[in-house]
């Protein structure tokens, strides 16, 4: 009798748990078929990022695949947006990877893609995949799906490098952390195009994350990229999380940069190329990008943080640009997809192009605009924490486009329910410091305390 799929493992956005006691071969085996039954794909792409378990999970994602008819195209070991470029650019009816981006190595899962890189989430298909998974009744094709491999490397890489002038592009000393993840190779083909001076650090990949959750966001995983570019007299830090999707900066000081101001020189930067734009940002932090956004003559729109609302409204509003605070950075030319390469070579491009360093970009941005940075609260009942904040708050701007948003002259808040975590996510943003940490000490004490 076959197994039952682990309900568990189907998430807001993706496919996911700890292997193999939550996803295994037999899972993913089942959930595949059931992509193929549901979608009815005639040739989809089938790729892995380097976790340990991952070959053995592809093979039975390939054979499930098989199974139902569908043609296979393998593009090997990839970071996410590799796998995101392939479905939109050679046009494939969809494509699955086996990734758990950032998590730690005990975990693995799946990215599920429709025609043109659009992603399944479980208000869109993944609740219709789970349950034809646990029903585990499919109509098997008579004809098996055929099996072959693409090298995409170099069409990948021209895509990429369609965002900058390459020759624009100065020589730098770049420390460059990939987190033992799947950017790592890239990241060397893209530094042997514009010469760039790399000063590795995790570089190989390592399915066993020997250094931890593979998320450059995490506080800990910043501290050895801040000393080696101060120890290296780097011009930069630029270090990616395990599937390479998002990107993360440090300044010629060793100082990590907060994801908020890369989308504020990013936002300048497309929007000097492509004036009059729409660029969608989520709205945990918003007033340094709206401002620079209206400077530069384009129009923001604010909305729910998460990929999948950003990519759809995007899609909608036909958006050049999307923007999430955790370094999800979106573009309409790479398939309404989040990149981590693209927005690094865009920074590379701005310090040549004006002389000045990533500190001098982001210092003015960084005093004018301070910020709190996300801070979260282990709870079991977030809901009741946001109808208590909403009573006290009700003087201020009050918004619900995702958790609670209130805005006033001189401070702004969001506070909002992890989509996947028992967490209260906060993010607070002021006109000075002073008011930014008395006001993360209110929202910190009512948050903890003991009326909820």
């Amino acid at each position: 009798m076959a197994k039952k799929v682990n309900e568990i493992i189907f998430r807001a956005y993706d496919v996911r748990g700890i292997y193999p006691t939550e996803i295994d071969e037999e899972t993913v085996y089942l959930t595949a078929k059931a992509y193929a039954e549901w979608l009815k794909p005639k040739q989809v792409v089938l790729g892995r990022d380097v976790r340990v378990s991952g070959p053995s999970l592809f093979e039975e994602a390939k054979r499930g695949l098989i199974e139902m008819g569908v043609d296979v195209v393998d593009i090997g070991v990839v970071s996410s947006e590799m796998f995101l470029f392939a479905v939109g650019h050679y046009e494939f009816d969809g494509g699955i990877s086996i990734t758990a981006s950032h998590n730690p190595a005990e975990y693995n899962g799946m990215k599920l893609v429709k025609e043109g890189a659009v992603p399944i989430s479980i208000e869109a298909g993944l609740a219709e995949i789970r349950d034809i998974s646990l029903k585990g009744d499919f109509e098997e094709s008579a004809v098996k799906g055929r099996f072959e491999s693409l090298d995409i490397v170099e069409d990948y890489l021209n895509k990429v490098f369609s965002f900058v002038d390459a020759a624009n592009i100065k020589p730098m000393k770049v420390v460059v952390n990939p987190s033992n993840g799947a950017g790592g190779k890239i990241v060397d083909l893209i530094a042997k195009r514009i010469k760039l001076n790399l000063v590795k650090q995790n570089f190989e990949a390592d399915g066993t994350f020997p250094k931890g959750a593979p998320n450059p966001l995490l506080p800990e995983n910043q501290v050895e990229t801040e000393d080696l570019v101060r120890s290296e007299k780097a011009d930069l830090g630029i270090a990616w999380d395990g599937d390479a999707d998002r990107v993360f900066f440090f300044d010629e000081k060793g100082e990590f940069v907060d994801p908020y101001y890369i989308v504020a020189l990013l936002s300048q930067i497309i929007l000097k190329k492509n004036p009059g734009e729409t660029i969608v940002l989520d709205l945990r932090q918003i007033w340094a990008s709206v401002d620079k956004i209206k400077e530069a003559g384009g129009n923001p729109v604010i909305n729910k943080a998460g990929y999948v609302f950003i990519k759809d409204r995007m899609r909608k509003e036909n958006a050049i640009m999307g923007c999430e605070t955790s370094a999800h950075y979106f573009f309409r030319d790479f398939y309404f997809s989040d990149t981590g390469m693209i927005p690094a070579l865009m920074i590379l491009e701005l310090m040549s192009e004006t002389g000045k360093t990533l500190s001098e970009l982001t210092n003015p941005l960084r005093e004018k605009y301070p910020i709190s940075g996300e801070k979260n609260f282990r709870v079991e009942n977030g809901l009741a924490i946001l109808e208590k904040i909403k009573e006290k708050y009700t003087d201020g701007d009050i918004s619900y486009i995702d958790g609670i948003s209130v805005d006033y002259p001189d401070w702004r808040f969001n506070i909002r329910v992890s989509n996947t975590e028992p967490l209260v996510r906060m993010n607070i943003e002021a006109k000075t410091k002073e008011l930014v940490g008395e006001k993360v000490r209110e929202l910190t004490n009512l948050i903890e305390s003991e009326e909820f």
